[in-house]
């Protein structure tokens, strides 16, 4: 059984255009916010512009998807902070923008838009997300579309409606593995209910598995080859402690599931008040999709718990949650269609502008706010003045750049365009050896190199070991003024040795 005669819920039928025109001016706002503020890069996008010097089946610990993506907004815009922001922010615009026409299959556009926009006000995807993530929120974008595709499939099973639901599976897969739980537990949801279970199982639904094997079978190989490389790093941020953490990891977990799913709740609480109880509910033939909703939900929570009861989990990031845990507003709207026509819906319209705002706000000033602090962060590096310094120090702008951490490297990339950057940490391989390959490698080519580090993010012993590997030669100084800092604050610290090309 379907829904598909529900009244104003069309899935052809559009967003309201003030809705739409909303997400887009926001969208080139912060785009522009975040080309203001700084051309310094933050930790994920310095590791973007790294990874995305050549394309791969996958980059260590994440898929390549984002990479991909990345790939190809720098061979169009060059490798920038415009070409950083422009996928990001274009990514979390398609966020907002499928998961309203997810939630357009069961409701009218208001309350759609409220569903989708209530994602504004979980702070991984509203401000986090913002502030610095990619991969979280691609994995974010798969997950909206593939409810989306789900539930279009619940109105009007079709061969092209699998099809596209196999598409956002791969998508989400190659965006970030935890989607896997997301995936593996709706579809046990949908499975366990009848008429979900029809529409899953209509005649064309082989072509979701078919289309989703497709395009994963060369990342599944890659993987299968790699597999210890992808999963070390996640199971570290996952600090595993055994049966002795498992009261630590249920405070996370409280406290995770809390940061996520609170504010929104309290806010639109505020606003709806007790239509959220006597509002007119789904007609009793709908009922069935609440029991998808709350079996999904049971069986996300019971994995989380296996998690830190079964394999001793002691640590959960927001970040980890967000896409399992973004349609918990839909599912909320979808139970109370009737809050569609609560006069007090004006007043969640104003939070949600309210906080849009302040978040935009907020990503305008952040490097300013740090600079007020005395604690620079990462956007308060003296980006032009450093590229100034070098380039007066002799270096040509295209040897290859070999910096102390993924961060310096990739802001020097987008400085420097022409020139292959890598960073040399003890994280990524042996901080000797690679070292002594990046040198060779350029010297080999007839270049010269550049090594280079930061103060703030240097580890011990980083140049004693680029002594052992190019002699007593002793790095150059330079200390900038931090952006945005008092005059009197301590500057930023580089060291560096330009080796130019040794001439024949």
């Amino acid at each position: 059984m379907s829904f598909t005669d529900a009244p104003g819920a069309s899935p052809d039928r559009p967003l309201t255009g003030a809705a739409l025109l909303g997400l887009l001016v926001l969208t080139l706002a912060h785009v522009a916010a975040r080309l203001w503020v700084s051309p310094a890069l933050k930790w994920d996008e310095g590791e973007q512009m790294l990874w995305s010097q050549q394309l791969a089946w996958g980059y260590g610990a994440q898929p390549p998807l984002y990479t991909w993506l990345q790939w190809g907004f720098n061979a169009t815009l060059g490798p920038s902070v415009l070409a950083l922001s422009l996928l990001k922010h274009t990514l979390l615009a398609l966020t907002y923008l499928l998961m309203a026409l997810a939630a357009r299959q069961l409701m009218p556009p208001r309350a759609a838009v409220w569903a989708s926009a209530s994602m504004l006000l979980i702070p991984a995807l509203g401000w986090t997300s913002v502030r610095d993530q990619t991969h979280s929120v691609l994995v974010t974008c798969a997950v909206a579309g593939s409810w989306w595709a789900l539930l279009r499939l619940w109105r009007r099973p079709a061969p092209a409606g699998y099809a596209l639901l196999g598409f956002f599976v791969a998508l989400g897969v190659l965006a970030k593995y935890n989607y896997a739980l997301f995936a593996g537990a709706l579809l046990l949801a949908a499975l366990s209910v009848r008429p979900a279970r029809a529409a899953l199982l209509a005649p064309g639904w082989w072509w979701a598995p078919l289309v989703a094997a497709l395009l994963l079978l060369p990342h599944g190989l890659w993987l299968l080859g790699h597999w210890s490389e992808a999963s070390a790093e996640t199971l570290q941020k996952m600090q595993i402690d055994g049966h002795t953490g498992v009261p630590k990891g249920l405070g996370a977990l409280a406290q995770g599931l809390a940061a996520t799913l609170l504010p929104w709740a309290v806010l639109a609480l505020a606003c709806f008040g007790r239509g959220w109880w006597t509002a007119a509910g789904r007609p009793a033939h709908e009922r069935w999709m609440l029991s998808v909703f709350g079996r999904y939900l049971l069986l996300i929570a019971t994995a989380l718990l296996a998690m830190v009861l079964l394999a001793g989990v002691s640590h959960f990031k927001e970040r980890w949650l967000l896409p399992l845990l973004c349609a918990v507003p839909l599912m909320a709207f979808a139970c109370r269609p009737g809050l569609a026509k609560a006069c007090r819906g004006s007043w969640f319209t104003i939070v949600i502008v309210v906080f849009a705002t302040i978040f935009l706000l907020m990503a305008v000033g952040r490097a300013w706010y740090a600079g007020k602090q005395g604690k620079p962060d990462e956007l308060n590096h003296p980006v032009a003045a450093l590229t100034d310094a070098l380039r007066q120090a002799g270096y040509d702008g295209h040897s290859p750049i070999i910096a102390a951490d993924h961060m310096l490297a990739g802001m020097l990339r987008t400085r420097f365009p022409a020139a292959p950057a890598q960073s040399c940490t003890g994280a990524a391989a042996p901080l000797a050896q690679c070292l002594t390959d990046a040198t060779a490698h350029a010297t080999q080519a007839g270049q010269g190199w550049l090594l280079i580090s930061r103060a703030d993010k240097l580890e011990p012993g980083w140049w004693s070991m680029v002594r052992a590997v190019v002699g007593d030669r002793a790095p150059q100084s330079l200390r900038l003024p931090f952006v945005h800092l008092p005059a009197e604050a301590a500057p930023a610290h580089y060291q560096f040795i330009w080796h130019a090309r040794d001439r024949p």
